[in-house]
């Protein structure tokens, strides 16, 4: 991603800063539309992956629809010019306010994860005089092979409907009348690369559809929800997903008949290699065993390293093309043990003031930015500028 007219280009930028590369970013959304279009699929791009301003532009002029966890997000998405009827509304605890304002904007659908967030949506759509589109969030009890904190497809999991609950669902559908019940919504996890476990999803998929309809209740949209992986180590290896591949696991899969609609809920895939965050080493601690490189961007910054040890490659693009011959533990200034970036990292030499790329941070890196230790809002710098 860097050459040495960047890096020039950021010299005089005060740091720390997001860097985005909407070129890249525009190739990755051609690539997964034309892997999609293939099979007729609809794509909506999960808004907690990223919600800067530029890359929801981006994504929306990419024909794309929005998924939503949180009443925010929704009208981020709605703000931002995605169409309603594109805007898909999920998440465990959505607030009478929430819901409220998704009907008030007559979203697509609300994916729906109890028998009683049914009964709640339900009495508020009667409130206001209107029939609420609903899909069931379904617990597959799929294991997506990741970390822990990522999925979300285990009966252990607080997502979704479990399957001996299905029976009370489907009574509770038929006895509400402000309710229009649309299809059934799937999701297991994040960072998936094992293309076995959407082969295992395509299989709960088709078991539960056909419950569905064995019942009287066509399913008229097959939500898989998201979940690709992406190349954290190599990131200009591999810059772009196999949307190719991914997409061919479902079609050769999933059970799809005429009348229905294939949904899919990607966002890591989309945005993560897109966006690398850029920091300055502030200082060198040098130990006897160790070698400190303190930069100005810490956890308040990219929280992923420190949530649950997740990695990004580190580059010191200020010596672009010199040997690494060091090894640093790359650490954050917040006063937290946890505030690390990554530990015996290969680095050239390092010094004060040179320039350090954290890649593939587009995904999950501003979105959870944070105000701790009254760190300032974080800056961006976009490629097209």
């Amino acid at each position: 991603m860097f050459n040495q007219d960047i890096v020039n280009n950021f010299q005089n930028k005060e740091t720390p800063f997001y860097y985005y590369d909407l070129e890249l970013l525009k190739r990755t959304l051609k690539a997964c539309a034309d892997a999609a279009d293939k099979y007729r699929f609809h794509v909506h791009f999960a808004l907690k992956a990223n919600f800067n301003s530029r890359v929801l532009q981006t994504v929306k002029d990419a024909g794309l629809g929005a998924d939503c966890v949180s009443g925010g997000e929704v009208k981020k998405a709605i703000e931002s010019g995605f169409n309603a009827q594109q805007v898909v509304f999920a998440g465990v605890g959505k607030s009478d306010r929430e819901i409220n304002y998704a009907l008030d904007q007559d979203i697509f659908a609300f994916n729906v994860e109890s028998i009683q967030e049914l009964e709640v949506i339900n009495e508020l759509a009667r409130a206001k005089n209107k029939i609420a589109r609903v899909a069931i969030r379904i617990n597959p009890n799929v294991d997506a092979h990741t970390h822990h904190y990522i999925t979300t497809g285990l009966d252990e999991n607080k997502f979704g409907i479990n399957s001996w609950d299905l029976q009370s669902v489907a009574d509770a559908l038929k006895q509400s009348t402000n309710l229009s019940f649309l299809g059934i919504h799937f999701h297991v996890g994040s960072q998936i690369l094992d293309m076995n476990v959407f082969k295992s999803l395509c299989v709960k998929v088709n078991e539960m559809q056909a419950w569905f309809e064995e019942r009287g209740m066509p399913v008229k949209v097959l939500n898989v929800g998201g979940g690709l992986g992406v190349d954290y180590h190599q990131p200009d290896t591999n810059p772009i997903a196999d949307f190719e591949a991914y997409f061919k696991i479902f079609a050769d899969f999933l059970t799809v008949k005429p009348h229905q609609e294939v949904h899919f809920e990607l966002g890591r895939a989309l945005v993560a290699q897109c966006s690398s965050l850029i920091s300055r080493v502030l200082y060198m601690k040098h130990g006897i065993k160790k070698n400190f490189a303190v930069l100005d961007a810490g956890m308040t910054e990219l929280m992923r390293p420190a949530l649950y040890q997740a990695y990004h490659k580190i580059e010191n693009i200020s010596k672009l093309g010199q040997p690494e011959t060091m090894a640093y533990d790359v650490v954050g200034p917040i006063c937290e043990s946890s505030d690390c970036f990554g530990k015996d990292v290969n680095l050239p030499t390092t010094q004060r003031g040179d320039l350090i790329a954290l890649r593939t941070a587009g995904a999950y890196g501003e979105v959870m930015a944070s105000a701790y230790n009254l760190r300032p809002d974080i800056k961006h710098v976009y490629s097209e500028d």
